[in-house]
């Protein structure tokens, strides 16, 4: 595991709650400081993005889901024919949609958000 990938996992331990919250005018969201800090050093906005606007689309189906990035193994993408997936689910795994990425340069191979009352979080920040 890269140095870059052992410090964003570390710092994200540290967000607790949120001081400032951000807009996603695109999809009518806003979304904490952690995920401001996550988009900026993984260079990730398009996650943000696609999380905030898949989100809001599934919110008359669940009021609370979770957002679960993995990337795959190698087994798997030569299956689905894709390096990664985001699975959005009511949190009781009940999975609402699934979301293929050809390609990602996302730094970090898993990562679990949550998408509550148009807000994108962290779950440290739930």
């Amino acid at each position: 595991m890269s140095d870059k990938v052992n410090e964003i996992k570390n710092v994200l331990q540290h967000f607790n709650g949120t001081e400032m919250f951000y807009s996603m005018p695109i999809a009518k969201s806003k979304f904490t400081d952690g995920l401001k800090y996550l988009a900026e050093v993984a260079q990730c906005f398009w996650l943000i993005t696609d999380a905030c606007v898949i989100g809001n689309s599934l919110k008359d189906k669940s009021y609370f889901i979770t957002i679960d990035f993995k990337r795959l193994s190698e087994e798997e993408q030569h299956q689905q024919q894709c390096e990664a997936v985001i699975i959005y689910s009511d949190g009781n795994d009940n999975t609402l949609k699934t979301q293929k990425y050809v390609s990602t340069d996302f730094p970090l191979d898993k990562l679990r958000l949550f998408y509550v009352d148009n807000t994108l979080m962290l779950p440290s920040e739930y």
